[in-house]
């Protein structure tokens, strides 16, 4: 198993670094340089706020492709994960939308990141760029080891959220969790229904008692809801709250951001 250096304080905190619309999407309109100088600016807000890890993901690129997301995305995530590694040193990850998981551990491996987020890693499901028919686990892990990034993390959705999971429907969320596990993925991640909503804290209960790996709640951290959150995962991922307005498409909100890590740090105490 690699390395979670998040991870040595447990319940962990990631903070979402969303990059604006990169090159060729149907939203792109800053340069660049703009693009990065940005992301830079707000991982630096979560570093000093005291998160525990960033994650960089190309959620301004909706739509999204399924699997291949060309060069240019892959160019564009690297010169600002590159820039985001400069302005703030805890842990990084990579999440290229959508389930693009090869892409985004090339630019993990080319950038020094430590963990990447992994959509379709095992079983089928239905999301809105179409049916992801075929598990990228095998696949994916004889890529990790081909281009020697065995030391860099793989954290696996299981249900995640923007999805349909009829397929897997006669298998809960235990079972599809053990599975998980099974084809090699390092740790998961549970969400709610879509960005933003709370992760039920039944799931991650059942998926914490299923597992021996390490189970992150992936949507809806808050303040409030943080105490449900860590009694059964080792840390959250979070996006929308510490964002001005609580919107995710807006930049970090540092005085968010610090409150947050102030109310996680009471918990941990």
């Amino acid at each position: 198993m690699a390395d979670i250096p998040f991870l040595e304080r447990i319940p962990a905190l990631v903070g979402m670094v969303h990059v604006a619309a990169l090159p060729g999407t149907p939203r792109h309109s800053a340069s660049i340089d703009e693009i990065v100088e940005r992301a830079a600016r707000d991982a630096e807000s979560l570093a000093n706020a005291g998160f525990d890890a960033i994650l960089i993901e190309n959620m301004h690129d909706v739509p999204y492709l399924r699997r291949d997301v060309g060069p240019e995305i892959v160019a564009g995530m690297t010169a600002v994960g590159r820039a985001v590694r400069s302005a703030a040193r805890p842990p990084l990850g990579v999440q290229i939308l959508a389930g693009a998981n090869r892409a985004a551990l090339a630019v993990a491996q080319s950038i020094g990141a430590d963990f990447i987020r992994a959509e379709g890693f095992s079983y089928a499901s239905v999301s809105d760029e179409g049916l992801f028919d075929e598990a990228d686990a095998g696949e994916l892990l004889r890529y990790r080891k081909s281009i020697g990034a065995d030391e860099i993390a793989l954290f696996a959705d299981v249900q995640k959220k923007h999805g349909s999971h009829a397929i897997t429907a006669d298998l809960d969320i235990a079972e599809l969790a053990r599975g998980t596990a099974f084809c090699g993925a390092d740790g998961i991640v549970v969400t709610g229904t879509t960005t933003g909503a709370p992760t039920a804290a039944s799931d991650l209960e059942s998926a914490k008692a299923a597992v021996d790996i390490p189970v992150l709640a992936g949507s809806g951290g808050a303040p409030d809801n943080l105490a449900s959150i860590f009694a059964h995962a080792d840390g959250l991922i979070v996006g929308s709250w510490i964002k001005r307005d609580g919107d995710w498409r807006n930049d970090v909100d540092p005085d968010r951001a610090a409150r947050l890590v102030e109310a996680a740090n009471g918990l941990r105490a």
